[in-house]
């Protein structure tokens, strides 16, 4: 017999965790390789984990709606043969493991360890309202780990009498006034007809994916204006005719994306990301699209996007929005994004400022098409205007190639016409 172990996989690029959200088998059950384990919420998709052995379940190492960083032991199996030295229930609790996660966490960044944090540990900190700054580390040049964090909770948790005699004092005995329930990090003060919502894996994922990308990446942000009014008035004559013909719909988003893939080809460096000594010019240039559900944001991927039609592009924002509401969604739909590209003009929203999808060095806002008074040679007149705004990685990206890929967005959707931009 050989004890072999489960680990968290990693379940698309730039995922770090997973939350699982129900387990599909029990100690003592009975499993092929292969076999759907458990499912898993991640910030990018959710997702069934197909067991690597055939075996007997002999241990579930995490609680269903427990998030663990990627490589983590998820759970046990017993198996018949194997080439894995058997490993006891001692070790794989033991700190070493976790160490070795997160040193290859820093490496892959190549982040210096002292600045830089798991998202274990940032979930932790951020979970209890535990400045990170004021923590020495234990681990390999100065990192801060898990089990430190763990300490410093259990110190902060030790009763006050602990420190002090234990006399009560006369004010001590007399009855004290209710002190409004808090959250636990103390900073939103719960008050009677407020409604709790319990924060989804989904949404904790986000959060903690956000929140690497807001502490790590050196935000910077610019806007274009561009006059859509050619843009809307070809499209608007082909849209009753495409939709009978084609079964779907010809959106605005469409062109848009087909002529910001152009203008990544043009400009490569703006489809590039961080590598902490280098930065990693992609070649193929696969657009990552938001598309959002009542309760979390996903980014399916649109691959080749500079090879694809205008017809191919709109049918492939059709399939994957309706394959993340439907939660079809498979995990290799989500990887490989190289730029992102975020319509948030279907909100109304007119300028905005989007958080970069890490690890990629930028991202595309398209903003809601509004008519607006324009000078035109010298002249009022009425146009369809857009705002384009780009967030960037400023390790990356400077100003002057970012003005001049989005000054060729500009030229390329106020050029589109029936003559100058073929559908098929």
């Amino acid at each position: 017999m050989t004890i072999e172990q489960m680990k968290m996989p990693q379940l698309g690029e730039s995922v770090t965790e997973g939350t699982i959200s129900s387990w599909l088998v029990k100690p003592g059950d009975v499993v092929n390789k292969y076999d759907s384990i458990a499912e898993v919420m991640t910030d990018k998709v959710n997702a069934e984990v197909p067991s690597s052995f055939s075996g007997t379940i002999k241990e579930l190492k995490a609680e269903e709606g427990e998030t663990l960083a990627v490589g983590e032991v998820i759970c046990v199996i017993e198996t018949e043969t194997g080439s894995s030295t058997t490993i006891e229930n001692e070790d794989l609790r033991g700190d070493e493991p976790e160490q070795a996660i997160e040193d290859a966490y820093n490496a892959s960044e190549g982040n210096s360890m002292k600045s830089r944090y798991s998202p274990a540990v940032l979930k932790l900190s951020q979970e209890n309202g535990i400045d990170l700054t004021t923590i020495q580390g234990t681990g390999r040049e100065g990192r801060i780990t898990r089990k430190d964090l763990l300490k410093q909770i259990e110190m902060k948790d030790l009763p006050q009498e602990t420190a002090q005699p234990k006399v009560k004092t006369e004010e001590q005995t007399q009855p004290k006034p209710k002190v409004e329930q808090t959250s636990p990090i103390g900073t939103a003060p719960v008050h009677k007809g407020d409604i709790e919502v319990p924060v989804s894996g989904v949404r904790k994922a986000i959060a903690a994916n956000m929140l690497r990308s807001k502490q790590e990446v050196p935000h910077a942000w610019t806007m274009v204006e561009v006059d859509a009014t050619n843009l809307v008035n070809y499209r608007d004559s082909l849209k009753g005719e495409f939709k009978q013909k084609e079964g779907y719909n010809l959106t605005y988003f469409a062109f848009f994306v087909k002529a910001i893939a152009q203008s990544l080809k043009e400009f490569p460096e703006v489809n590039s990301m961080w590598a902490g000594d280098k930065i990693i010019q992609k070649k193929d240039i696969n657009i990552s699209i938001a598309v959002a559900t009542d309760k979390a944001l996903y980014v399916p991927v649109i691959k080749h996007a500079d090879e694809k039609t205008i017809k191919g592009i709109a049918r492939e924002i059709t399939e994957l929005a309706d394959k993340v509401r439907t939660g079809k969604i498979k995990s290799d739909e989500m990887q490989g994004g190289t730029f992102t590209v975020n319509n948030t003009g279907s909100f109304g929203s007119i300028q905005s400022m989007g958080i970069i999808n890490y690890p990629q060095a930028a991202i595309l806002q398209v903003e809601s098409i509004v008519k607006r008074p324009v000078i035109v040679n010298d002249m009022i007149a009425v146009r369809s205007m857009v705002n384009l705004c780009l967030s960037l990685d400023h390790r990356v990206l400077d100003g002057l190639v970012c003005g001049k890929f989005l000054a060729r967005v500009k030229e390329i959707i106020e050029d589109m016409s029936k003559e100058n931009t073929p559908i098929y």
